[in-house]
C-alpha cells in the first residue's frame, strides 16, 4: 500500500526528524485509519537506500498517521511515497 510522507512532526520551535506525518492515499477517516498502526513502513531513496520505521499512532482526524524511524529521513524525502508493509 502506497502513502506520502507530509512532513515531520514538530511544534513551535522544535522539529522531530526521525517522526514524520504519513497520509495513506484511499484513507480520510481515523477509524480505517487506526488499523494501520503497528505495521511497518518503508522509504526508499532514489540511490537505493532504504530506511524502515513503524507506524505509531494518529494525528488529527483525516486520517493522518504518526511513524517513527530509528534515524530520521532528510528532507528530499518530504512529498515522496513511503510503502506500507
Amino acid at each position: 500500500m502506497k502513502a506520502r510522507f507530509l512532513c515531520y512532526r514538530g511544534g513551535l520551535r522544535t522539529q522531530h526528524n526521525n517522526q514524520v506525518l504519513v497520509k495513506i492515499n484511499s484513507v480520510n477517516d481515523r477509524d480505517i485509519a487506526a488499523k494501520y498502526i503497528g505495521k511497518k513502513i518503508e522509504w526508499k531513496s532514489s540511490k537505493g537506500k532504504t530506511l524502515i520505521g513503524k507506524i505509531v499512532g494518529l494525528h488529527g482526524r483525516k486520517g493522518v498517521l504518526r511513524a517513527r524511524f530509528r534515524k530520521g529521513l532528510p528532507g528530499e524525502a518530504i512529498g515522496t511515497e513511503l510503502i506500507i508493509r
